[in-house]
Order: C-alpha cells, then structure tokens, then sequence
C-alpha cells in the first residue's frame, strides 16, 4: 500500500470503529489518541465542550480520516509550542 505509514486500521480493535463513519473501510486507527485535543479550539475538528468544560469529540472523524495526516503533522509545531511552556512554566511532573 502506497503511504501505508499515513493510515493503519485495526479491525481487531473492540472499539472498531471508535466513531459512526459511512465507510469502516476508510477509517483510520493512527491517531486514536488524538494529538490534536491539545490545541483546544484551535484543533479544527468538530466538538463542543460540555458544561463542566471537557471537550467533548464524539462526533469528530478528524483524525480518522485517511486524508488528514498531513493536517495533523502540520499541526505538530504548535503542540510543541504548548510542550515547551509546559516545560518552562515549573509546572511539570517532578518525580
């Protein structure tokens, strides 16, 4: 498969698919844990946040989309920024 590391679907998965999708043939497991949920309102997905403030994902197919790996690498320098000040703001895990 052509691009085979930009799409993985784990059929074996209980959860499979973890969204309702047309098509299960065309959703993608990579980013089960979506890396995107960071970026809060900024990730370009559809969700909402739920009245005690947790955003909610379960109608967004984002990540599971063959098509938005690219999106979501694109989306990598902006997670790292938020890392950083995590990592400068004193308030990382000590252990």
């Amino acid at each position: 498969m052509e691009n085979s590391y930009k799409f993985f679907a784990n059929k074996d998965c209980k959860y499979f698919p973890c969204h309702r999708v047309e098509r299960p043939d065309d959703f993608n497991c990579l980013f089960c844990y979506c890396p995107l949920y960071t970026l809060g309102d900024q990730c370009g997905g559809n969700f909402k946040y739920r009245e005690n403030g947790i955003k909610d994902c379960t109608d967004c197919v984002l990540p599971h989309r063959p098509e938005s790996y690219e999106y979501i690498i694109g989306k990598y320098s902006k997670i790292l920024e938020l890392a950083k000040r995590g990592w400068t703001s004193g308030k990382e895990d000590k252990k």
